[in-house]
């Protein structure tokens, strides 16, 4: 099995080579795979003047799956908007279409005290949202601003979602639930919009075909409510892009810390892109002090999701959690006047518990 290593910018390189160094354990370990590192965002303006260069999709393509780290940074802000960092990664999503974002959040025992909620209402928190990523009213058309009978300008955008694209990301809803607690809730606006209500109905045809994964709907208003009011009620919540959106940056929010964060956006045949949810971070970049957390439990997603191989994803999570339970912290998720330690110190721990 092959990994794409894409390290990108700023804190990219230096997260990104915690999760490589886990992987590479679990490699000495009986686990068959390589890896190959390419450039991408201002990395790949640098070394092609492309911020994805053709090198680097071909490495993606012969690959099972791309581990990435983050791009951007102030160096590159002035470029033309086709040659900014940030079009590496949108280009790399429509070249693999992928379709389906995973974002779990996970408040860990230890880290209930960063949250903004009270401890009790978040602590053992473990929730996945599944945002549809490459329809919906981001995407319909037509849309644009016009002149209307009336001669006032009005803007217009145009929800839109066709059948296969709601069947495809219910059924990755699905198979993600059965590697959880097999459960799911469908959130949508079927009271009001036509679009959902469609949604609502090819979910639940879908769901025929899973019948030991329980299907729950639930408007989005509700849900954004529920997130706050009791938020462990959810395992995965499966939803369209705008909604998903929104719902997942909520989500973020509870556990308090960013930087702890995984995702992954996979395409109809598991090819997955793995990334921690937060930027580049110029401001601390090269100073050895970044939270590789979140990208090493992007690495588990990625084994998990994209080679199938959860026991492997299993060790890796609980040596995340090993390490958290010793009281180990990088800055960002520490307590005011408490030890903290470096990048690679977390990455050696986390390294001896695997």
């Amino acid at each position: 099995m092959k990994i794409a290593v894409l390290a990108g910018d700023g804190i990219g390189p230096e997260i990104t080579e915690q999760a490589v160094r886990v992987l590479k354990a679990l490699a000495t370990d009986g686990l068959r795979i390589e890896m190959e590192q390419a450039p991408v965002g201002g990395a790949g303006v640098d070394a092609a003047g492309d911020p994805l260069p053709e090198g680097t999709v071909r490495l993606a393509e012969q690959s099972d799956a791309i581990l990435f780290g983050a791009v951007g940074g102030p160096k590159y802000d002035t470029l033309a908007r086709p040659q900014r960092p940030e079009q590496g990664l949108l280009r790399l999503r429509k070249h693999f279409d992928l379709f389906a974002n995973l974002r779990p959040a996970i408040v860990y025992e230890e880290l209930a005290h960063a949250s903004t909620l009270k401890p009790e209402v978040v602590a053992g928190l473990d929730l996945l949202i599944l945002r549809e990523l490459t329809g919906d009213i981001y995407f319909g058309q037509p849309r644009g601003v016009r002149v209307n009978e009336a001669g006032e300008r009005e803007g217009f955008d145009t929800m839109r979602y066709t059948e296969p694209e709601i069947r495809r990301i219910a059924h990755s809803a699905f198979l993600a639930a059965r590697k959880r607690a097999r459960r799911v809730c469908s959130v949508d606006k079927a009271n009001v919009l036509e679009t959902t209500q469609f949604w609502r109905d090819v979910v639940t045809d879908v769901h025929k075909e899973y019948g030991d994964v329980e299907l729950t709907h639930m408007y989005v208003d509700n849900a954004a409510m529920q997130l706050v009011r009791n938020p462990k009620q959810f395992d995965v919540i499966v939803t369209g892009n705008m909604f998903g959106d929104i719902l997942s940056d909520e989500a973020s929010m509870l556990t308090g810390s960013i930087g702890m964060l995984p995702s992954a956006s996979l395409n109809a045949k598991n090819f997955g892109l793995y990334e921690p949810i937060h930027g580049s971070a110029p401001d601390i970049a090269g100073k050895g002090v970044a939270n590789p957390l979140a990208t090493i439990l992007s690495a588990a997603m990625l084994l998990r999701y994209s080679l199938n191989q959860e026991e492997a994803a299993l060790r890796v999570e609980k040596a995340v959690r090993g390490v958290l339970a010793q009281g180990l912290r990088t800055a960002d998720i520490a307590e005011p006047g408490k030890r903290t330690v470096g990048t690679r110190e977390m990455g050696d721990a986390v390294l001896a518990l695997l």
